[in-house]
């Protein structure tokens, strides 16, 4: 069945990450022109690539308009890019809560709002965030990262109300652990081995494994499409049956 994507302009953040690569891939294959963005799009194909920095708050203003002017029109927004910073609170820096708040959150923040005229004026569009269980039941030793992502939940929620009477759904996906470069290079960072710590995550899901990228990347399509069309202000967890813990 179609999605009702085809002939779509949509925008990408985190596109050269795991996540990011299947969102792209698979946006394209249902006829939609995507800009995907990230700091080194290497390897990335897409209608445009608009390479920066998240952290820089003029490169994110900008990017919906330019993302438009490039595509022909912006639909979707999919605020894909994140990053993680693990320890207790006495073990952070300023530098991991500023990147973390300025990636997870700020980015969104300014995304958001520098679309949604854009997207009001084309007579509505769909925005999709990428929160995560563990912002919505904050597990231990990530304080920093939890707080993000729940602040990122909040937002979907009140964006999703305040915006659906211009026709402009926000939701958001919440994954659980995914099988991601960033996730891989979290273990080798503590000393373990990938493969190893990947097989016994895989043990402690219900449904047996913990998610691949494309697992996430289709209920982000499902939420940007057509088949959505009622569903406004959502927090879909995406977590194979496993709480938090």
């Amino acid at each position: 069945m179609s999605q009702g994507l085809s002939g779509k302009y949509a925008i990408v953040t985190g596109a050269a990450g795991g996540i990011g690569q299947s969102l792209v891939a698979k946006l394209r294959a249902e006829g939609v022109k995507v800009a995907a963005t990230d700091i080194s799009l290497t390897g990335v194909e897409a209608e445009a690539l608009l390479a920066g920095d998240l952290c820089d708050p003029s490169f994110c203003d900008r990017l919906p308009q330019q993302a438009q002017e490039a595509l022909g029109g912006l639909d979707i927004v999919i605020n894909n890019a994140g990053i993680i910073r693990r320890g207790k609170i006495t073990q952070a820096s300023d530098e991991d809560y500023r990147l973390s708040m300025a990636v997870n959150v700020e980015a969104p923040f300014r995304l958001c709002r520098a679309a949604i005229p854009l997207m009001a004026k084309r007579g509505g569009g769909a925005i999709v965030n990428t929160a995560s269980c563990w912002g919505l039941y904050p597990g231990p030793d990530h304080p920093i990262y939890v707080m993000s992502k729940a602040a990122i939940a909040s937002l979907t929620q009140c964006l999703g109300r305040d915006h659906a009477s211009q026709n402009i759904r926000v939701n958001a996906v919440c994954p659980n652990e995914v099988n991601t470069p960033m996730l891989r290079t979290g273990f080798s960072i503590r000393g373990l081995n990938p493969d190893q710590a990947i097989s016994e995550l895989n043990h402690s899901v219900p449904l047996g494994r913990i998610a691949e990228p494309e697992d996430i990347a289709d209920v982000i399509l499902f939420l940007a499409s057509d088949q959505a069309r009622y569903i406004c202000g959502a927090l879909v967890e995406v977590n194979g049956g496993k709480p938090v813990s």
